[in-house]
């Protein structure tokens, strides 16, 4: 065995720890990726118009990490976005998480004025009350809003994200489609946001930009390098790694219809969704992240449907008593290798912001230093 490691994926993970292992260990990383570009999921792209493109889907840098945010600030400076979601309810473009402001979009005043009277009274201001927890409601008016959110804005959508009765998703996941009381129409909260100002392909290329690190893309994972290296960093998908012994893990993936049109803008904003109507879940304008100015502009309609082996990529980990007993197999089997570490979205069977990812594996090599 070499005192080389390899790590398995060239995303924000694999990179992150890379450069930890590389920089501070001073010892030498060999990161593969299967795709032909290194940022994973995370990848974009300036295309003939000169717009930055997110091939797959669009990514919004926000954390409260401090260390995540000093770790990325070496290698990017970001630009001050704070991200916005509109969605089209009852044909009325108003922001989401549902919130103070966006009754005033949907409802008569007076309705609007009573309804947050009440919202005030009963819940502690700039609290997230999950959807399924607000409509635990006696006051009739009250009632009413939650079942209007519930359907206008969580239902259709999660049916549609999910393919499943949005009773059946977990509650982690519908805890991320809150009402919202407060004013503040921003997507995220977070200390620091933002998008990189040279994009994120080229924020991980300088991570891996290191004496230490050679890359190879368009090179699979093979069992036999297991016993080649010092050690494995495995961020591909977990059962894949066991040869799918106890079964296939679930996933939703979505993909992504790409439009440009002759003009300088499609829609008011970077995302619309779009709960009840179409059969997309949302579009996406890429243009307004970094304000890029261009006579044309670029639009992407984004589709969820299931994850087949080797039809489509594994995006989201489907969170499930069910699917939670499947992955603690494969962690018991994971658990058993002496020089193999299992991260990311994919390794861990967890769903991951990007900071989240980046902070996991700072942990992890602190575990492994």
């Amino acid at each position: 065995m070499s005192n080389i490691n390899l790590v398995v994926g060239a995303g924000f993970s694999g990179a992150t720890i890379a450069r930890k292992i590389a920089e501070d260990l001073n010892e030498k990383v060999v990161v593969i990726d299967c795709k032909d570009h290194i940022a994973g999921n995370a990848y974009d792209y300036r295309d003939e118009n000169g717009i930055m493109i997110h091939k797959y889907g669009s990514h919004i840098f926000h954390t409260n990490l401090e260390n995540v945010w000093q770790f990325l600030s070496r290698f990017t400076s970001f630009n001050t976005y704070m991200h916005k979601v509109i969605a089209l309810i009852d044909g009325i473009e108003t922001t989401i998480p549902f919130n103070l402001r966006t009754l005033y979009d949907v409802f008569p005043e007076t309705l609007a004025v009573r309804l947050e009277q009440k919202l005030l009274a009963q819940f502690e201001y700039n609290k997230k009350v999950p959807i399924l927890e607000f409509q635990k409601q006696d006051d009739a008016d009250l009632k009413f809003l939650a079942n209007y959110v519930y359907e206008k804005v969580f239902l259709h959508y999660t049916t549609k994200q999910w393919g499943l009765d949005p009773t059946k998703v977990d509650g982690a996941v519908t805890a991320r489609v809150p009402v919202y009381i407060s004013c503040d129409e921003r997507y995220f909260t977070d200390k620091y946001q933002g998008i990189p100002l040279e994009g994120y392909t080229k924020t991980v290329e300088k991570m891996l930009n290191h004496p230490n690190i050679e890359v190879k893309l368009n090179t699979p994972f093979e069992k036999s390098m297991v016993d080649q290296y010092k050690r494995v960093i495995y961020t591909g998908s977990v059962d894949q790694f066991f040869d799918y012994k106890f079964g296939e893990l679930p996933y939703r993936s979505v993909y992504f219809k790409m439009e440009t049109f002759d003009k300088p803008y499609y829609q008011s904003n970077s995302v619309v969704n779009y709960p009840c109507n179409y059969d997309f879940t949302r579009i996406h304008e890429y243009k307004y992240y970094l304000d890029d100015q261009t006579d044309k502009t670029v639009i992407a309609k984004e589709y969820s449907t299931n994850y087949e082996r080797g039809k489509n990529e594994p995006f989201y980990p489907i969170a499930s008593e069910a699917n939670s007993n499947l992955y603690a197999k494969y962690k018991a089997e994971a658990d058993k290798l002496n020089n193999v570490y299992f991260l990311g979205r994919l390794g861990e069977y967890k769903y991951y912001d990007m900071d989240k990812a980046v902070g996991r594996a700072l942990d992890l090599f602190e575990a492994l230093k």
